[in-house]
């Protein structure tokens, strides 16, 4: 019998807008603008900037009414950034840390790959927006099971490529643009400059390789079903 509360759907959090206005634009122009002595000064205006993000990220989560696991690494790489840039460590092992979250879930993906539950099902296969039984029924009745989960495979490879490029762009980033010393304005100026171009520079790159990886599934769902996708999804 399925739990009451599991059969709510879960909440809407954000959209687009309000996540790029709130985690990328209101911090990068605290930190680029209103972090001067003049104004917020070095401290605060991490502090304020960061803060956006972070509660944002625990609102998104309360109201998903359910833990999603890449809020609360969000929310956990915020607090990093702002750890380490007030304990005024060196700007390096903001670099590391920004490496290190995208590199560990593409290792994660990976390892994944040789275990009964690759984590491609949950990118691709996700249960919320695909009827997966029904997906699984058609390709049996074609015979072509093995070859859909050889595509899936080759798909999960793609999807760890994906994050293995933004943890190398996050560090050569990071490490371009984070020169100066932290706790002092230039480099919360470094740092707002940096938050500005992630987008451009790491996000945009990994998301077509992601997509790219999502468009490689969904027409091998059409051409080993003999289907539309459209047979396959959830009814809202």
């Amino acid at each position: 019998m399925q739990n009451s509360s599991a059969a709510k759907p879960a909440k809407k959090g954000g959209g687009l807008l309000p996540n790029l206005l709130i985690n990328v634009a209101i911090p990068a122009i605290i930190l680029s603008k209103f972090s001067g002595e003049q104004h917020l000064g070095p401290v605060w205006g991490l502090v304020v900037a960061l803060a956006f993000p972070v509660l944002y990220g625990l609102w998104d989560l309360k109201q998903a009414g359910k833990v999603n696991f890449f809020s609360v690494l969000g929310v956990i790489s915020v607090l990093l950034t702002g750890g380490i840039a007030l304990l005024q460590l060196d700007a390096s092992y903001i670099a590391i840390k920004e490496a290190a979250i995208p590199g560990a879930i593409g290792l994660a993906v990976l390892i994944s790959q040789y275990t009964p539950y690759p984590l491609v099902q949950k990118f691709i296969l996700n249960g919320e927006i695909l009827d997966t039984d029904k997906l699984y029924q058609a390709l049996a009745e074609r015979q072509n099971t093995v070859l859909f989960e050889r595509k899936l495979a080759q798909a999960g490879y793609l999807v760890a490529a994906s994050f293995f490029l933004s943890s190398a762009l996050n560090y050569i980033l990071a490490k371009v643009i984070l020169v100066s010393p932290p706790g002092t304005t230039a480099f919360n100026e470094e740092l707002g400059r940096m938050t500005w171009l992630s987008y451009p520079v790491i996000v945009l790159p990994s998301m077509l390789v992601l997509f790219f990886a999502i468009w490689f599934i969904f027409s091998s769902i059409s051409k080993l079903t003999g289907r539309e996708l459209d047979s396959f999804l959830n009814q809202p």
